[in-house]
């Protein structure tokens, strides 16, 4: 690269004057500084999470190769837990079965149920405040309540659901939650009920941030109601609708608590899911390395429908 000669006497540009060596110490014990601080800032959270979460992860994998009965040391096994898991174990296919069937109804009832009710609460009508605080509220209440009163809502004699049925001439009700046919079908309305509230204020968080005037360029080109939600609204919320899908999916896959107090897995193994399957492993039986393969099996799961949905994301997006 070639250079222009300055004129004799003419001084050298300041890029080209060499920094005086006090120059450069300070702006490296600030350069220091900025770093500690940085790391000062990110250090109790960081510990917190390899302490909490990634020691735990790691341990997860490697014992997932063991037998190991929590007490006394862990004998090593190589892949005999995953063989075993997917050629020996019919509760694996029972539970995997009825995770992807709990996640394939409950993941798009509760997106269509929280989008529309956030449609119908984006109002500023006198009132909706309540509204949105009722729809919020089983979210917040204690899952073994809401599980209780819904088994005593959904009692195939003197449960209401079934006396409104009887009422209305339905002759022969479902069991609901002592019914295998009925079970699943049971906790996926329930969790739907209980979540949506919860989805619904993350649409509604979307909805607020379209621009007026995008609706207003609608009306003035003549289209209805039906039309602004499909060309002006469901655009306008793909990013929320991208993040609620893939934390529906993810919940939806480790779903325990509605399924263990609502039905403990039955009748018969109709509900059991896969987080039920590893507590029955760890906390009953004691085999906590079969149990973390299991674990590891789900994280895997989780982790390949979430990359999938990214993926279509992506592709939508272009």
């Amino acid at each position: 690269m070639s250079t222009t000669a300055l004129p004799e006497g003419a001084p050298a540009p300041a890029s080209q004057v060499p920094k005086a060596p006090s120059q450069r110490k300070r702006r490296s014990k600030l350069r220091l500084r900025n770093t500690l601080m940085g790391w000062s800032f990110i250090a109790p959270n960081f510990v917190g999470f390899a302490v909490i979460t990634l020691v735990p992860i790691i341990a997860l994998f490697y014992y997932s190769c063991t037998k190991w009965g929590a007490l006394g040391d862990a004998q090593w096994l190589g892949l005999d837990n995953f063989e075993k898991l997917f050629t020996r174990d019919p509760r694996f296919k029972t539970a995997l079965w009825n995770t992807l069937y709990y996640t394939a109804l409950h993941m798009p009832l509760t997106l269509a149920a929280s989008l529309g009710l956030a449609v119908l609460l984006n109002r500023k009508l006198r009132g909706v405040a309540f509204f949105r605080t009722a729809a919020f509220f089983p979210y917040i209440t204690s899952i073994v309540a809401i599980a209780i009163v819904w088994n005593l809502l959904l009692s195939p004699d003197y449960g209401p659901v079934n006396q409104i049925l009887r009422f209305l001439g339905v002759d022969n009700p479902p069991g609901w939650t002592v019914s295998a046919t009925w079970a699943m079908p049971a906790i996926i309305l329930v969790g739907t009920w209980r979540e949506m509230g919860y989805y619904m204020l993350l649409f509604l968080a979307g909805l607020q941030t379209i621009p007026p005037e995008l609706y207003e360029a609608a009306k003035l080109d003549g289209a209805g109601a039906v039309k602004r939600f499909w060309h002006v609204t469901m655009p306008c919320l793909r990013p929320t609708t991208f993040f609620v899908t893939v934390m529906l999916t993810i919940g939806s896959m480790k779903v325990f608590d509605l399924v263990f107090v609502m039905t403990a897995g039955g009748p018969g193994r109709s509900t059991m899911v896969i987080s039920q399957l590893i507590w029955q492993q760890a906390f009953v039986e004691g085999d906590y390395g079969y149990a973390s393969a299991i674990a590891v099996v789900l994280f895997f799961l989780c982790l390949l429908f979430t990359i999938i949905q990214f993926m279509v994301n992506r592709r939508s997006n272009k």
